[in-house]
C-alpha cells in the first residue's frame, strides 16, 4: 500500500507510491553518454567569447595559468535588472505589483565546455561555491534585494538552454512565498520547541541510518523521509547557520568536499542524469536567526510533474528514499570515502 509522508519543513504531504515503485537502478539513464568537446566557438561561456556576454560581475583565477577559472556574469536575458525602485504599486485590491528590479547573474563553473561538476577536483568546486557566497554577500547590500536564489540547471529536462557549465543567481525584491512559509515553519517549530528543525532533521537522519548517503564531519547528504522525486538529495550542515552569506573559508571547503561527493555519486550511479540544484539560504534581516539552516537540494529530474501533482499539490514518488540511499551508498565513484 502507498504511504503518505509529512515533510517537517513545509507541512506538506508526499505520496510514496510503494505499490508501484521502481527499483532504483530501473531509474538510471541507458542513453549513450552525450561528451561534449572542451572548447565550442560558438559558445559564449567559453575563452576567447568573454564579449559575447554580459559584463563581468567576478573572475576567479586559475592558480595553475592565471586565467580565469569561474567567471560571474550578468545575465544578458535577466528575470530581473539593476535600475528602479522595489515599491508596490496597487491601482486595485486584486493589482498589486513592482517592479523587477534587483540582479540576475550566471556563474561560469568553468572555463571548459565539458567539465561538470561532478567531474572537477575539491579546488575546483570551492571556486565554485565561493562564487555563490561571495555574489550572495553582494547582492544583499543592494537596496532592491529582499531574497537571493542560488540554483543550477544541468541537463534540457532541467530546463539548462546553454550546454557548458553554468549556475545562476538571482537576486528578487520580494520574498517568495514558498520559502517564506519554509521560514514561517522553522520559526513556528523553534518557538514551540527551542530546537532548529533542520538540526533536528539531521539528528533524525543520523539516528535511523537509511536514508544517510555520506556524512563528514561537518556535513550530512540524505535522502529526506519526504522526498518528493526519486533520488533527491539535500546537503545540510551538522551545524545550524541561517544563511550561506557567512559562511567561513573551512566551512566553504568542507561543503564543496560534500557537494562533489553527492554529484559524482549521481553522475556515477545515474549517468549523468539531468538534475536542479537549489542552494535554501535565509531572507535578507534573517541571517544571524537561530530558526533556519541554509542547505542544498539537488532534484535528479528522473520523472515528470502530472496532473495529480498540480492539481492537489502533492507529489507522488515513485521511489523510496530508503531504497535510493542505498543505491547511492554503494555507487563505486572510484575514490576514497569521505
Amino acid at each position: 500500500m502507498s504511504e503518505l509522508r509529512l515533510d517537517p519543513t513545509t507541512r506538506e504531504w508526499v505520496v510514496i507510491a510503494t505499490e508501484r515503485a521502481k527499483r532504483p537502478r530501473d531509474l538510471v539513464s541507458r542513453a549513450p553518454q552525450h561528451i561534449p568537446e572542451a572548447h565550442v566557438a560558438e559558445c559564449p561561456f567559453c575563452p576567447g567569447n568573454e564579449g559575447m556576454t554580459g559584463g563581468e560581475s567576478v573572475a576567479y583565477p586559475d592558480p595553475a595559468t592565471g586565467l580565469w577559472r569561474v567567471r560571474v556574469i550578468e545575465n544578458k536575458y535577466p528575470a530581473v535588472r539593476r535600475d528602479g525602485s522595489a515599491e508596490r504599486f496597487q491601482d486595485h485590491p486584486l493589482a498589486l505589483s513592482v517592479k523587477g528590479v534587483g540582479l540576475h547573474e550566471v556563474v561560469v563553473e568553468s572555463a571548459l565546455h565539458n567539465r561538470y561538476l561532478a567531474q572537477m577536483e575539491d579546488d575546483e568546486i570551492l571556486d565554485v561555491v565561493r562564487a555563490y557566497r561571495d555574489r550572495l554577500q553582494a547582492m544583499y547590500a543592494l537596496d532592491s534585494v529582499r531574497q537571493v536564489i542560488i540554483f543550477k540547471n544541468h541537463g534540457p529536462s532541467a530546463g539548462t538552454s546553454l550546454e557548458h557549465p553554468h549556475s545562476q543567481i538571482v537576486g528578487a525584491p520580494v520574498v517568495p512565498w514558498h520559502l517564506r512559509h519554509q521560514y514561517d515553519v522553522a520559526t513556528q517549530y523553534y518557538d514551540e520547541r527551542g530546537h532548529n528543525l533542520y538540526q533536528d532533521m539531521v539528528e533524525f537522519e543520523l539516528e535511523r541510518k537509511v536514508r544517510v548517503v555520506n556524512a563528514t564531519e561537518s556535513f550530512v547528504e540524505f535522502h529526506p523521509f519526504a522526498s518528493r522525486r526519486p533520488f533527491e538529495t539535500w546537503i545540510v550542515p551538522r551545524t545550524a547557520s541561517a544563511s550561506f552569506a557567512i559562511v567561513s573559508d573551512d566551512h566553504l571547503r568542507q561543503f564543496a568536499v560534500a557537494l562533489r561527493d553527492a554529484l559524482r555519486r549521481l553522475f556515477v550511479g545515474l549517468n549523468n542524469p539531468d538534475f536542479n540544484h537549489v542552494l535554501h539560504t535565509a531572507a535578507l534581516g534573517d541571517e544571524e536567526e537561530p530558526y533556519f539552516c541554509w542547505h542544498l537540494r539537488i532534484y535528479p529530474r528522473l520523472t515528470a510533474v502530472a496532473g495529480f501533482e498540480i492539481g492537489s499539490g502533492i507529489h507522488i514518488n515513485t521511489s523510496v528514499p530508503e531504497d535510493t540511499a542505498r543505491f547511492m551508498r554503494d555507487v563505486d565513484t572510484g575514490e576514497r570515502r569521505q
